[in-house]
């Protein structure tokens, strides 16, 4: 479930709602809290892969010449 909300104050970057759900879900995973490895160990563990999965896909969509009728992917 998103935690990202419209009504609440973000910069007026492009996926910023699932940037800031990719962070905070990065650093509450038990790998940096009880084992204290880094965000990129944590990563090729494969934590939070359907987030990163979907800011990649909504970065994507931006260069997507396409997506100027269908709008960009994501919330």
């Amino acid at each position: 479930m998103p935690k990202y909300y419209e009504e609440k104050e973000v910069d007026g970057r492009a996926c910023a709602g699932m940037r800031e759900d990719l962070k905070s879900c990065l650093l509450e995973c038990p790998c940096i809290i009880e084992e204290g490895k880094s965000l990129k160990q944590c990563l090729k563990e494969g934590y939070c892969k359907g987030l990163r999965v979907s800011f990649f896909e909504c970065k994507r969509s931006m260069l997507d010449p396409r997506a100027r009728f269908r709008g960009r992917k994501g919330y």
